[in-house]
């Protein structure tokens, strides 16, 4: 890389550290391309991105940003992985990392929240994004329903005694 290129990088991935809800950072310990393609897929499907960089540039990116406490996890072969949904990241690297152990999960940050191995853990247990607005929108539509139900019984109530009154006089 000349200087311009690493001029360039680090101006990405210091936009990267502006826009970002969180950004993880994993140990690569010998991930297969196929593997590293695999991670990278999850990710994008999920609205995260994986990125190997080096960790000089990250650190000069970090600089006079929230994500400044994760320059300590930037030491060996690292990558970074991170979205403006603050669980998808996290999400995505813990449940990869529970079935590839080439993969370890160091540490990351949620803005200026500087969170070890345990902390990402615990984030992606946490539900997304879309999960909560999902249960928001099923919360809000469920008085709705309750409400047209309790209209609606009356009358099949009165339907079945009908019914009933019907049924006996036949009989």
């Amino acid at each position: 890389m000349d200087r311009s290129q690493k001029a360039d990088s680090v101006a990405q991935l210091g936009a990267v550290f502006k826009e970002a809800g969180v950004v993880v950072v994993t140990r690569n310990l010998g991930l297969s391309v196929a593997q590293s393609t695999e991670l990278r897929q999850k990710m994008r499907d999920a609205g995260a991105t994986y990125k190997v960089a080096k960790n000089r540039l990250a650190r000069l990116a970090l600089k006079d940003t929230d994500y400044a406490g994760i320059d300590e996890y930037l030491s060996g072969p690292t990558a970074l992985a991170y979205s403006e949904d603050p669980v998808a990241a996290a999400k995505v690297a813990v449940d990869f990392a529970k079935t590839n152990d080439k993969l370890e999960i160091v540490g990351g940050s949620m803005g200026a929240t500087v969170l070890d191995e345990a902390g990402i853990k615990a984030l992606a247990s946490m539900p997304s994004l879309d999960e909560l607005r999902g249960t928001i929108v099923g919360l809000v539509n469920a008085p709705a329903t309750k409400v047209v139900r309790t209209i609606k019984e009356p009358t099949s109530m009165l339907a079945r005694v009908f019914g009933a009154y019907g049924a006996k006089e036949a009989a």
